[in-house]
């Protein structure tokens, strides 16, 4: 194995830099806001497959391209990758060997994903169950981007705190608008219809739609704070009534209280693009 988890655990970041690196952190993102097993996690008939977290599976089959998560537990391809190569395929969507990652992983919010925190990513899926599960390989007849932006070197997040600037970083790495941005030719538009809703997502449950989560009465004015709390987290309408998949409730229930209201007043802030990167 090329990765040295110390290095990880110490603070060894994409950069090679020194960061303030938590396995609890890494956690916390993983299993909490990021809900990567939404998408990494093998699902049953009654969801996620107990025991097989994050060992990849298919996510989604279109005429454009055949996504499969890979598996990323320690049983993966990434156990023979370095932790820099790691931080690079997460945040900039570029493997080792050069190809690029293609939807629907969130790269073009992914890459707002601070230093301190990417290393944080990379240093608790070291730790994680390895998992011996080949879910195959992706197979694209879009074009995919050579890069998904210019190389990054450092990436920094906002002060902490229950602000609407906060918001926007948990709001980007949670990747909340990959799903709720009106897709153009089956790409959600973050430069032109951001936040707008309209993507469909077919599946067990039938096909549900994302809906318009701008600031206006189209959007999410008509609810109050608590109203979309038990939406976001809990997948409960004013009403009652249940929402359906493939939001990761049970993951975004791990959300703290300050991250919940943070995302709450960037989302009455009534943003158009996502927060630039830092």
């Amino acid at each position: 194995m090329k990765h040295v988890l110390k290095a990880a655990i110490l603070g060894l970041t994409a950069t090679g830099a020194m960061a303030d690196v938590s396995v609890e952190r890494g956690e916390y993102l993983v299993t909490g806001p990021m809900g990567c097993g939404n998408c990494h996690t093998p699902q049953g008939a009654d969801g996620p497959i107990p025991g097989a977290e994050l060992s990849g599976m298919l996510v989604d089959q279109n005429p454009g391209f055949t996504a499969i998560a890979s598996n990323i537990t320690p049983a993966g391809d990434i156990a023979d990758w370095s932790d820099d190569e790691l931080a690079k395929a997460i945040r900039e969507g570029i493997r080792p060997d050069g190809s690029v990652i293609g939807p629907p992983m969130p790269i073009g919010l992914y890459r707002h994903i601070s230093d301190d925190d990417l290393g944080s990513i990379v240093a608790y899926l070291r730790t994680v169950h390895a998992v011996e599960n080949d879910p195959g390989k992706s197979v694209y007849n879009i074009p995919l981007p050579p890069a998904y932006g210019p190389p990054l070197t450092s990436v920094s997040a906002p002060a902490e705190g229950e602000t609407a600037e906060w918001g926007g970083y948990v709001a980007s790495i949670s990747h909340c608008f990959e799903c709720h941005s009106t897709p153009v030719e089956g790409v959600p538009d973050l430069a032109g219809h951001y936040g707008q809703g309209g993507l469909e997502f077919a599946g067990p449950w039938g096909v549900s739609v994302a809906p318009d989560i701008t600031a206006g009465e189209d959007g999410i004015g008509k609810y109050s704070d608590a109203d979309l709390a038990a939406m976001i987290q809990h997948g409960i309408r004013p009403d009652g009534n249940r929402m359906l998949p493939p939001m990761p409730y049970p993951y975004l229930a791990k959300m703290t209280d300050q991250d919940l209201s943070a995302v709450i007043l960037y989302l009455r802030s009534g943003p158009t693009a996502p927060p630039a990167e830092m």
